[in-house]
């Protein structure tokens, strides 16, 4: 993205240099027209008298055989090359529909996780964020056409809603008042409120009479709940809701991911089970990596985030220096993360993980075998054994050959301004990114079981950016590091 940043500045200075081509050349013709002007008016009031003077025949001669012809060279040229040739070597780096449509259900997953309604978003009013940055009426009808087109009502609801808003409040757009309220009164009537529905629909009858599928969903919106209202015993209708559509209106949808809202509330912070109790028995510490040499004069400063399962957090464990290198190196490769699919096993993209991946080797910089050294140190366990290069087979960790994940490190590369915490929806955690610090906790039991409360999720970033890189142990390498235990889940 920030790739693009740089891409765009460059193509305005390319159309830049289009305008001031296509203003010369207006200038010149404009010029050359004046010039004749003038002389033609003086020519075509006595022309024998002015083609009397033979300079005068002279310079029609040459006007109309090489002059003319000059200008219509000029005129025939287009300065655009330059700007085309520009624009279509870049469009190989542009986003497509389904970037574009990706970045709309980021807004609406934020939206959803972080409990704004879509006028926070339209007028910037966002924690932490440092550039204002405004949506308007037709951007805001764009997300709700791309929530309408994706059969997601609710969000489509929410986005017209705003742009209707934006619309009464006097603001310009390309949008028409009476698209807007095709889409929202639809919409609303798939939500469930009939009264609502025809409310919206009568307003866009009254802004465009002869709008023709208006008047069949009237006629169809008044029928429905006449019916109802009969089912019910009711003879009137009751009126529609004159609250303005906000974010509790309506329920959203519930999803195939029973957890959602736990793991939701968790993001913003709320339901997290740290009590005073817990508190008190989480300590910080050095930690020397069981006497470990490379530890002994300068021991890694340890903290406990959460008592059961362990987690812990190591401090200044990357320089800046060091997070750059690892950047530079990781930035030119990554790519679309995956998940693996419950039903055939195989990795694919799935459209609620948009992060983006590389794996790096020890042997491609000293920085990152420094790291992996450093990360060996501090946990005690084997490297040797862990995770390098992603994997896209579907039988990933058979052909390693190296057993379950034992352990997960995870340096945080980057600061957050919001958003972007690591949950742990079964026992309630939140971890924080914090640059330069590290997190750790073990994914099995000392018996080989696995922990299931460890299962964890990442937070959408709702402002700024997290760089993050893991480093995942495997079992196989670890028998003596981390000897077995004797009970089921020791």
């Amino acid at each position: 993205m920030t790739d693009l940043i740089f891409t765009e500045r460059e193509l305005v200075q390319s159309l830049k240099e289009y305008i001031q081509a296509q203003e010369s050349k207006l200038e010149t013709v404009k010029n050359w027209a004046n010039k004749l002007d003038v002389l033609t008016r003086t020519s075509t009031s006595d022309p024998e008298g002015f083609l009397a003077h033979p300079v005068n025949a002279y310079k029609l001669v040459k006007r109309l055989n090489t002059e003319w012809s000059e200008l219509e060279s000029l005129v025939l040229h287009d300065p655009s090359d330059g700007f085309i040739s520009n624009i279509s070597m870049h469009r190989q780096y542009f986003p497509d529909a389904e970037d574009e449509m990706g970045a709309a259900k980021a807004l609406m997953r934020l939206q959803d996780t972080y409990h704004l309604d879509s006028e926070s978003f339209s007028k910037g009013k966002l924690p932490g964020v440092r550039y204002n940055a405004f949506l308007t009426v037709d951007d805001c009808f764009d997300m709700g056409k791309t929530a309408y087109n994706e059969n997601d009502y609710y969000h489509s609801v929410l986005w017209m809603q705003q742009a209707l808003r934006q619309m009464d409040a006097g603001e310009e757009s390309k949008t028409s008042k009476a698209e807007v309220l095709d889409y929202l009164s639809y919409s609303v009537y798939r939500m469930g409120d009939l009264p609502r529905a025809i409310e919206l629909t009568r307003r866009l009858l009254s802004i465009d009479p002869s709008h023709q599928r208006a008047g069949g969903n009237l006629r169809y919106f008044e029928q429905l709940l006449s019916k109802e209202l009969r089912e019910k015993g009711h003879d009137e209708q009751e009126p529609a809701d004159e609250k303005p559509i906000q974010l509790g209106t309506y329920e959203r949808p519930k999803d195939y991911l029973p957890e959602r809202e736990i793991y939701e509330s968790l993001c913003r912070g709320e339901g997290v089970k740290m009590t005073s109790r817990r508190l008190s028995r989480l300590f910080c510490r050095y930690q020397d990596g069981n006497r470990n040499p490379r530890l002994l004069l300068k021991p890694m400063k340890e903290e406990d985030e959460w008592d059961n399962p362990h987690i812990v957090r190591y401090l200044e464990v990357l320089s800046d220096e060091e997070i750059e290198k690892i950047k530079e190196l990781a930035k030119p490769r990554l790519a679309r993360a995956t998940v693996r699919d419950p039903k055939t096993g195989v990795l694919i993209t799935a459209h609620y993980r948009v992060s983006k991946s590389a794996w790096l080797e020890a042997e491609e910089d000293p920085v990152i075998a420094r790291v992996n050294q450093r990360i060996e140190d501090v946990t005690a366990l084997s490297v040797d054994t862990a995770e390098l290069l992603q994997k896209d087979e579907p039988e990933a960790f058979k052909s390693l050959g190296t057993g379950n994940r034992v352990a997960t490190y995870l340096n945080y590369m980057s600061d957050v301004e919001a958003g972007g915490a690591t949950v742990f929806p079964d026992f309630g955690a939140a971890i924080k990114p914090r640059k330069g610090t590290a997190v750790f906790w073990y994914n099995l039991f000392r018996s080989g079981e696995g922990d299931y409360r460890t299962r964890h999720a990442a937070c959408p970033v709702l402002v700024g950016s997290k760089w993050v890189s893991n480093k995942w142990f495997h079992e196989r390498g670890q028998e003596f590091r981390r000897p077995c235990g004797l009970t089921e889940v020791d």
